[in-house]
């Protein structure tokens, strides 16, 4: 994967990956995933399920979100479904299972939304009540959004500059982002969106960053 030195602070030193090298195929007649353990389970488990066809701008607002999420600091392994909550502590994005009325105040001023993980990897989330006031937080999403913009501008297709592996991310950072990418590259497809320009898709992205912030009733 191709990415700028400031991509690389915002976003993380996310490397490109060639399916064809590393592909993994699991054996037929485990639906349930009876027989898996270790690595392939989690990637059984982390298989995107119910993609559709979806807008650009709203593949952008997924890819946008769900990216921010990948990139904070966490240790254990999302669950469909279940709340999450993002933090702004000490200049870094935080993912805890613990909501802001049950942690310190710090972590209550930093408290930037509620996440979910959906059924098609990809991730929402829903803004804190207070997240406009909060200036530290907005210009963090900001910065957060100005690297990703630019990595959009690129002559690459979507698909090409999509997070398949990325060496230097934890575990499940790196499991999910390729769950992620599968997702979005299973969207466009479907969506007859294939082999445009990044840059093309970059001009679908609003001005600033906290508009993108996607969350699903």
């Amino acid at each position: 994967m191709l990415w700028t030195r400031h991509n690389r602070r915002a976003m993380g030193d996310l490397e490109r990956y060639n399916e064809r090298r590393s592909a993994l195929s699991l054996r037929p007649g485990h639906p349930d995933g009876k027989g898996l353990n270790g690595f392939l389970l989690d990637w059984y488990m982390s298989e995107p399920r119910g993609v559709v066809a979806k807008p650009q701008r709203q593949i952008l607002a997924e890819f946008f979100t769900s990216m921010l999420v990948l990139t904070s600091s966490f240790k254990y392994k999302p669950a469909i479904g279940v709340s999450n909550y993002l933090y702004r502590v000490n200049d870094q994005w935080v993912l805890s299972l613990i909501a802001p009325d049950e942690w310190s105040e710090e972590h209550r001023r930093g408290f930037v939304g509620t996440c979910e993980l959906q059924r098609d990897m990809t991730w929402t989330i829903a803004p804190s009540a207070s997240l406009a006031e909060n200036e530290a937080i907005v210009d963090a999403l900001g910065r957060f959004y100005d690297g990703f913009a630019e990595t959009m501008d690129t002559d690459l297709t979507l698909e090409e500059i999509l997070p398949f592996y990325v060496g230097r991310m934890p575990y499940y950072q790196r499991l999910f982002a390729s769950a992620l990418s599968r997702s979005i590259r299973a969207a466009v497809t479907l969506g007859d969106q294939t082999s445009i320009p990044a840059r093309d898709w970059q001009n679908l992205l609003p001005k600033r960053g906290e508009s993108l912030l996607t969350h699903r009733n």
